[in-house]
């Protein structure tokens, strides 16, 4: 396992963007498919979008396609997730998660290592 810690989140109004990012503690996250997931109060933890260790293939859920883009930079150890024309639906805790998957796999339980997770809240 890999620990990860998440930063970016925020307060933004409806419209704006964030840029979350994800790093690990200790270790290079150049072997691992990274994911992104996010959970509203009430609700259960869904999948937002995935990266596989190259960074040539990704996958997103259907609700913030078009919107967000994830994307990776092994030279510096970083996950990002940018979010563009957030909407109040969006607000949630968004968790940063690692597995050894050679894919871009959207499966919650295809991951092995997570972060604590960063508030993201849109404002109407």
């Amino acid at each position: 396992q890999v620990q990860l810690v998440e930063s970016g989140g925020g307060l933004v109004q409806a419209g704006g963007s964030l840029r979350l990012s994800c790093a690990p503690s200790g270790r290079t996250l150049t072997r691992y498919t990274m994911g992104w997931f996010r959970q509203a109060p009430g609700k259960e933890r869904e999948f937002v979008a995935a990266i596989d260790w190259s960074g040539t293939s990704n996958r997103y859920a259907d609700s913030i396609l078009g919107r967000f883009t994830i994307s990776r930079d092994n030279a510096k150890n970083t996950v990002y997730l940018q979010m563009n024309s957030l909407k109040p639906e969006d607000t949630a805790v968004y968790y940063c998660a690692a597995n050894t998957m050679s894919y871009a796999t959207m499966r919650i339980e295809d991951y092995g290592s997570w972060g604590q997770g960063t508030q993201v809240t849109v404002s109407a």
